[in-house]
């Protein structure tokens, strides 16, 4: 297995908009990201993902880009971006990038050229069919935000695709000339300095010629046997690393929505010919009743067994992405943890133990080493996402369901609960600003903050930052061979990691009840690499407490 930085690493996602503001207009800034450098540096991650920071109108917070070389008005200057790299790599950090390029915004100027007319030089950089008939779209296909993936434009009386809002149209990766201003750009980047690139739904940047109605889901049909995956995936993504990523020591992550383990093999696998590593999608994918809006948490061995399969058929072929949530995703501990008073603490290192023991790259959400939780909606007009936004108008406005039905699914759903500022302190609004907040703080900021958890030797903080020192000092984390155990359990994942004569076990209780476990011979005795709660390692039969989760080490 070749051995890299980037394997190596612990990757840290900012949301931009809701890191930090410096100049108190209520919304995080590039400025703002560079003050608090040091305390990213003293948590020891070793890259920063940076959330789009493009400029753009922000109809879906940044991923509409309109320009790709330039810096969105709210976040502050091209200078203060080459400031913000030169002051993270000073202090041995890296940046990547998100690179949206399945879609621009509407107001791209490759876009406003396209419609202008059905010979215009740019017409082919989009996605444009006729319609079945003059009120019609050219399928049934259904936007991830809700409503029809097609747009009619009264100009040429076409109709665009945008598979997200309408104001997020397509690009064409068929035309050669798109693929060329796309590389172009991202060399531009890679020439200024950045660390790389994560890439938002590369997955879905070639579509089939022929564009059939899809199987009918709710309200609209599924473009995913068309969309997903497409003909010329892995075609565009040798061309993108053969005349971009190639030439650069850079990571790669791709966002591949529908991704498989053997498709995985393809898009990262060990020769290296498209990207360094993928995330999946099938852990945070549980769908209920109402499609995603959903407030069930997942059973245990349902979990487990995509975690095992995932961290078993990679080894030595691809390289897996560890996350347990990030800016489309709740919040960790409600989810997957317990954010109930008692439990928050202990749940959330529960779980970054989990996850940091698993073979892999960690990923770390803003917030999430401080135990952040999801909000507590109160009512629709709590919401800023434009996903949330119109599921409620087309599930409830509608009358399909009952606001008291529906309202537990999408506040426990919800994009929102991600994107509440980073509680820095209990100052008014946690510290993010001193003006009004472009989306509420959090009101348990009192009690959750960065300013308490790094004084607290015993915090959530403190823990990840454990977990990341003992990853530098044990390549058995990054690299050892992953062995799952107890898989019928509803209450344990527990599972092996081993490399040459070293081998660990991890063990995590996801349950709020006493839990009975014998430590396997080999282990007994051993000693503990790390642990959320005090108790005897020793033992060879224990009964392990809510939430506990230990490591031990032969």
């Amino acid at each position: 297995m070749n051995q890299t930085w980037w394997k190596e690493a612990v990757i840290y996602q900012i949301y931009p908009r809701s890191f930090m503001d410096s100049n108190g207009d209520g919304i995080g800034d590039i400025k703002g990201i560079t003050s608090r450098l040091d305390y990213l540096k003293y948590l020891g991650v070793d890259v920063i993902w940076l959330s789009p920071i493009y400029k753009s109108p922000n109809d879906d917070n940044g991923y509409d880009i309109s320009d790709y070389q330039a810096i969105m008005d709210e976040f502050g200057t091209m200078e203060d971006f080459d400031e913000m790299l030169s002051q993270a790599h000073k202090r041995g950090l890296r940046i990547i990038m998100d690179l949206v390029v399945n879609h621009t915004s509407d107001e791209h100027k490759w876009f406003m050229e396209s419609r202008k007319s059905k010979d215009n030089e740019y017409r082919d950089y989009y996605i444009w069919r006729d319609g079945k008939d003059a009120k019609t779209p050219p399928n049934n296909w259904g936007s991830c935000f809700g409503g029809s993936a097609w747009q009619y434009d009264e100009t040429t009386g076409m109709y665009y695709l945008h598979l997200f809002s309408k104001k997020q149209p397509d690009l064409n990766w068929d035309n050669p000339n798109v693929r060329k201003d796309v590389f172009d750009m991202m060399t531009w980047w890679c020439d200024k300095g950045i660390d790389g690139f994560r890439m938002d739904v590369i997955s879905m940047i070639s579509k089939t010629k022929e564009m059939p109605d899809g199987p009918a889901a709710d309200f609209y049909g599924d473009y995913s046997p068309y969309c997903v995956h497409g003909p010329n995936i892995h075609k565009y993504l040798r061309e993108m690393n053969e005349k971009v990523l190639s030439k650069y020591d850079i990571m790669t992550v791709g966002e591949t929505p529908g991704v498989t383990t053997e498709l995985a093999k393809q898009y990262a696998g060990e020769d290296g010919r498209e990207l360094n590593m993928v995330f999946h999608f099938e852990h945070v994918d549980n769908h209920g009743k109402y499609g995603k809006w959903d407030d069930q948490k997942w059973q245990l061995t349902k979990l487990k067994k995509i975690l095992n399969h995932w961290q078993t058929e990679l080894y030595g072929k691809a390289w897996n992405s560890l996350f347990w949530d990030n800016h489309d995703q709740p919040r960790a501990v409600s989810r997957f943890g317990d954010d109930r008073e008692q439990y928050r603490d202990i749940s959330a290192k529960m779980l970054a133990t989990c996850l940091h023991m698993m073979q892999g790259t960690p990923y770390i959400y803003q917030g999430e080493e401080l135990g952040m939780t999801n909000y507590p909606f109160q009512s629709p007009a709590d919401f800023r996402d434009i996903e949330s936004i119109n599921a409620y108008d087309e599930w409830c406005s509608s009358g399909r369901v009952s606001h008291e039905d529906f309202w537990p699914c999408i506040t426990f759903r919800s994009r929102d609960n991600a994107r509440t500022p980073v509680q820095w302190d209990d100052s008014d609004q946690a510290g993010f600003t001193s003006g009004t907040p472009w989306i509420a703080v959090n009101p348990n900021y009192k009690e959750i903050n960065a300013k308490a958890e790094t004084k607290d030797p015993n915090s959530v903080f403190h823990y990840y930052k454990k977990l990341i020192a003992l990853r530098k000092e044990n390549p058995i984390m990054v690299y050892g061979r992953y062995e799952p155990m107890l898989e019928d359990s509803e209450e344990l994942f527990v599972f092996t990691r081993t490399l040459d004569d070293k081998k660990l076990l991890a063990v995590c209780n996801f349950t709020d009840q006493d839990t009975g476990f014998t430590i396997p011979e080999e282990f007994v005795g051993s000693s503990c690499l790390i642990a959320n709660m005090e108790d005897d390692y020793n033992k060879a039969v224990m009964t392990l407490k809510p939430y506990e989760a230990f490591v031990l080490m032969k």
